[in-house]
């Protein structure tokens, strides 16, 4: 974040330890975010699809992830009033956005790991 001298934030910079945007690169950049946002790129999910999904992630850190994503304006809640509540997690805008970036991520790592887990054992 660069601030001028009167006070007035200017642009964000990632670089900076004061920045705000560094709080929301620890949070999208998580293993748990990510998955979450590539998963919820497919489709909108229901928190019980979406853990099917997420192989290996725990209730808690799933519901913590949705609450982070869905604070930063990346994961809209949808609460259906049946018998027991029905809740549903979608993209917004921004998390459409932000997830077109990511899913190139994994793709990379999906295509490359022969190479990547080759270097790994050198």
């Amino acid at each position: 974040m660069k601030v001028s001298d009167g006070g007035t934030v200017l642009a964000a910079d990632v670089f900076s330890s004061r920045c705000p945007s560094r709080s929301v690169l620890d949070h999208v950049t998580s293993k748990w975010a990510v998955l979450v946002l590539a998963a919820l790129a497919v489709e909108p999910l229901r928190f019980s699809a979406l853990r099917r999904r997420i192989d290996g992630v725990s209730e808690k850190m799933l519901a913590q992830t949705l609450r982070t994503l869905e604070a930063d304006g990346f994961v809209d809640r949808v609460v259906t009033p049946t018998t027991p509540p029905q809740v549903t997690y979608s993209l917004t805008d921004l998390g459409r956005g932000l997830t077109g970036h990511l899913t190139g991520l994994l793709g990379f790592i999906q295509t490359r790991l022969p190479e990547i887990e080759a270097a790994r054992s050198t």
